[in-house]
Protein backbone atom coordinates (compact mmCIF):
# COMPACT_ATOMS: atom_id res chain seq x y z
CA UNK A 1 0.00 0.00 0.00
CA UNK A 2 1.22 3.48 -0.74
CA UNK A 3 0.46 6.56 0.14
CA UNK A 4 0.85 10.22 -1.36
CA UNK A 5 1.08 13.77 0.46
CA UNK A 6 -1.94 15.31 -1.92
CA UNK A 7 -3.50 18.68 0.20
CA UNK A 8 -3.57 20.25 3.58
CA UNK A 9 -6.40 22.11 4.67
CA UNK A 10 -6.14 25.48 6.64
CA UNK A 11 -9.75 27.42 7.64
CA UNK A 12 -9.18 31.09 6.48
CA UNK A 13 -11.63 33.85 8.26
CA UNK A 14 -11.00 35.99 4.66
CA UNK A 15 -10.65 33.89 1.26
CA UNK A 16 -9.78 37.14 -0.90
CA UNK A 17 -7.37 38.21 1.73
CA UNK A 18 -5.63 34.63 2.28
CA UNK A 19 -5.36 34.37 -2.08
CA UNK A 20 -4.03 37.40 -2.19
CA UNK A 21 -1.23 36.34 0.62
CA UNK A 22 -0.33 32.97 -1.31
CA UNK A 23 -0.12 33.98 -4.46
CA UNK A 24 2.13 37.03 -3.51
CA UNK A 25 4.45 35.29 -0.86
CA UNK A 26 4.25 31.56 -2.54
CA UNK A 27 3.76 32.15 -6.10
CA UNK A 28 0.15 29.79 -4.80
CA UNK A 29 -2.36 30.21 -7.29
CA UNK A 30 -5.62 29.25 -7.70
CA UNK A 31 -6.67 25.53 -9.25
CA UNK A 32 -10.09 24.62 -8.50
CA UNK A 33 -12.78 25.85 -6.31
CA UNK A 34 -15.91 24.16 -4.64
CA UNK A 35 -18.44 26.32 -4.02
CA UNK A 36 -21.21 25.26 -1.35
CA UNK A 37 -23.99 25.96 0.11
CA UNK A 38 -22.61 28.11 3.59
CA UNK A 39 -18.69 27.32 2.33
CA UNK A 40 -16.47 27.81 -0.62
CA UNK A 41 -13.36 25.58 -0.80
CA UNK A 42 -10.42 26.71 -2.86
CA UNK A 43 -7.25 24.36 -3.49
CA UNK A 44 -3.64 26.50 -4.40
CA UNK A 45 -0.75 25.30 -5.91
CA UNK A 46 1.87 25.81 -8.37
CA UNK A 47 3.64 23.80 -11.17
CA UNK A 48 6.66 23.13 -8.40
CA UNK A 49 4.50 19.89 -7.18
CA UNK A 50 0.91 18.05 -7.36
CA UNK A 51 0.79 19.02 -3.44
CA UNK A 52 -1.86 21.69 -3.12
CA UNK A 53 -2.97 24.21 -0.21
CA UNK A 54 -7.08 23.50 0.74
CA UNK A 55 -8.41 26.88 1.61
CA UNK A 56 -11.89 27.06 3.32
CA UNK A 57 -13.93 29.16 3.98
CA UNK A 58 -17.03 29.10 6.45
CA UNK A 59 -20.17 31.74 5.96
CA UNK A 60 -20.38 31.07 10.00
CA UNK A 61 -17.54 31.40 11.07
CA UNK A 62 -16.32 35.38 10.64
CA UNK A 63 -14.73 35.45 13.53
CA UNK A 64 -10.53 34.75 13.94
CA UNK A 65 -9.71 30.73 14.27
CA UNK A 66 -8.21 29.65 17.53
CA UNK A 67 -4.60 27.90 16.39
CA UNK A 68 -3.61 27.20 19.72
CA UNK A 69 -0.33 27.04 20.25
CA UNK A 70 0.50 27.03 16.58
CA UNK A 71 2.91 24.19 17.11
CA UNK A 72 1.97 23.02 13.49
CA UNK A 73 3.19 24.30 10.34
CA UNK A 74 3.74 23.73 6.65
CA UNK A 75 7.26 23.75 4.99
CA UNK A 76 7.99 24.79 1.24
CA UNK A 77 11.28 24.73 -0.23
CA UNK A 78 12.76 27.73 -2.71
CA UNK A 79 15.38 28.16 -4.93
CA UNK A 80 16.38 31.41 -4.52
CA UNK A 81 16.00 31.70 -0.41
CA UNK A 82 17.53 35.47 -0.60
CA UNK A 83 15.11 36.46 -2.88
CA UNK A 84 12.28 34.53 -0.79
CA UNK A 85 13.34 36.18 2.07
CA UNK A 86 13.70 39.94 0.85
CA UNK A 87 10.31 39.83 -0.17
CA UNK A 88 8.48 38.25 2.60
CA UNK A 89 10.83 40.51 4.81
CA UNK A 90 9.06 43.34 2.72
CA UNK A 91 5.60 41.96 3.27
CA UNK A 92 6.10 42.17 7.16
CA UNK A 93 5.11 38.33 7.30
CA UNK A 94 8.27 36.69 8.90
CA UNK A 95 7.46 35.92 12.53
CA UNK A 96 10.87 34.30 13.37
CA UNK A 97 14.31 33.21 12.03
CA UNK A 98 16.43 30.65 13.06
CA UNK A 99 20.05 31.61 10.92
CA UNK A 100 21.86 28.74 12.61
CA UNK A 101 19.54 26.48 10.79
CA UNK A 102 19.09 28.51 7.81
CA UNK A 103 15.44 28.53 7.76
CA UNK A 104 12.81 30.90 8.75
CA UNK A 105 8.99 31.21 9.63
CA UNK A 106 6.49 33.57 8.09
CA UNK A 107 2.61 34.01 8.86
CA UNK A 108 -0.49 34.04 6.63
CA UNK A 109 -3.34 36.13 7.06
CA UNK A 110 -4.67 33.87 9.73
CA UNK A 111 -1.77 32.75 11.90
CA UNK A 112 -0.83 29.60 10.39
CA UNK A 113 3.05 29.26 10.17
CA UNK A 114 4.83 28.47 7.03
CA UNK A 115 8.41 27.57 6.86
CA UNK A 116 10.81 28.92 4.28
CA UNK A 117 14.01 26.32 3.55
CA UNK A 118 16.77 27.04 1.15
CA UNK A 119 17.15 24.36 -1.27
Amino acid sequence: MKFQMYHENYNVSDLERSLTFYEKALGLVEKRRINGKGFIIVYVGNEESTFELELTWLEEHPQPYNLGECEFHLALKTDDYEAAHKLHEEMGCICFENPAMGIYFITDPDGYWLEIVPE
